[in-house]
């Protein structure tokens, strides 16, 4: 179900934004292997969840010949090396490439595998090869600076911060700055530490690995596989449905934790990533609508802010009813018109 609401912006212009309720990104046809109870299985399924599920960061979405893939793999009748292989041979082929030609699927669909081979793998070390690493593994052959560091300043417009953007690390700051983060941490000690206080420091030192931005693209992703290998360190399951269908809430959740706006009593808070770390490790519930995180949350007349990518651009009066053709659209036909309604304030 899509919702509508106005979120004010500068000169007395609105936005109605077209998003579900929930993202609810299910992954169907893996939970029965969860279910089962079949150890090898249940593991290799909740792995590929989260794998999938990451995908939502940058709202890409896997194809049906990946998760046909992935449940081969699940069953034991293939490795995740030949899962791989399948899935570039696929798009080596005439029915791949015709994927291709709309969506970044085969990104997805490749960093997907890749995630689900480094979650299975029983091996880290917390230093910023390691991150690098990561990030090399996960999209060499898909982004040209795959495994190197950002080496010029960058800036993202952010829905949960109404167009801003979060200052990152200066590129020439980078290496230095991994350094000095892991360095702290290496050196922080947990002991005689209640899960609460825990909970925060960690969410706040993986707020600043992410904030270091070492990566051009992929930066999110990379955080949440390194972050997931070094909670594992530390004795947590960190592999279930939180992160496979929170995804976005989680990447939100970072971006608030680095950004502050005083002017408007605005400042960072790490509140929101602890829900998603207290759900995920505690298997507490907290209420994970990106919504809420909105920096304009409640601030038009009641009205609530809804999480939204893709939107669509017309220009109507205030009090104007919306075309039918719009009433009724469904959240993936919204997605592909790639614009936002635009409501003119008289």
């Amino acid at each position: 179900m899509s919702n509508i609401f106005l979120v004010p912006l500068q000169h007395g212009w609105y936005i109605i934004l077209f998003m579900s309720d929930e993202q609810n990104y299910k992954i169907q046809g893996l939970d029965e292997y969860i279910r089962q109870g079949e150890p090898q299985k249940r593991e290799r399924s909740e792995a590929w969840k989260v794998a999938i599920g990451l995908q939502q960061v940058d709202r890409l979405k896997t194809s049906e010949y990946l998760l046909e893939t992935a449940k081969r793999h699940i069953e034991g009748d293939i490795s995740i090396d030949e899962a791989k292989q399948l899935i570039d041979s696929y798009y080596k082929s005439s029915s791949g490439r015709k994927v291709v030609e709309n969506d970044r699927t085969e990104e997805a669909d490749k960093v997907a595998a890749r995630i689900t081979e480094l979650i299975e793998e029983k091996t880290f070390s917390f230093t910023p090869a390691q991150l690098i690493s990561i990030h090399r593994r996960l999209f060499d052959g898909i982004y040209k600076l795959a495994g190197r560091i950002r080496d010029y300043n960058i800036t993202k417009d952010e829905w949960v911060l109404g167009g801003k953007t979060v200052y990152y690390a200066s590129a020439d700051t980078i290496s230095d700055t991994l350094d000095y983060d892991m360095g702290q941490e290496r050196q922080f000690s947990y002991a005689n530490m209640n899960i609460d206080d825990a909970i925060h420091h960690l969410t706040r030192f993986c707020a600043n690995l992410w904030q270091v931005h070492a990566f051009c693209e992929g930066n999110t992703r990379t955080t949440a596989v390194f972050m997931i290998k070094y909670l594992r360190t530390l004795g947590f399951n960190v592999v279930n449905d939180v992160f496979a269908e929170n995804s976005w809430y989680f990447r939100n959740a970072l971006v608030r934790a680095n950004y502050s706006d005083l002017t408007k009593g605005i400042t960072e808070t790490t509140d929101y990533l602890e829900r998603f770390f207290r759900s995920m490790l505690l298997g507490e519930e907290h209420d994970l609508r990106n919504r809420i995180m909105h920096v304009d949350w409640g601030k038009v007349n009641g009205e609530s802010v809804v999480q939204s990518v893709n939107h669509e651009v017309k220009s109507a009066k205030i009090g104007e009813e919306l075309p039918l053709k719009c009433k009724n659209c469904t959240l993936e036909e919204v997605g592909k018109r790639n614009g936002y309604w635009e409501i003119i304030k008289e």
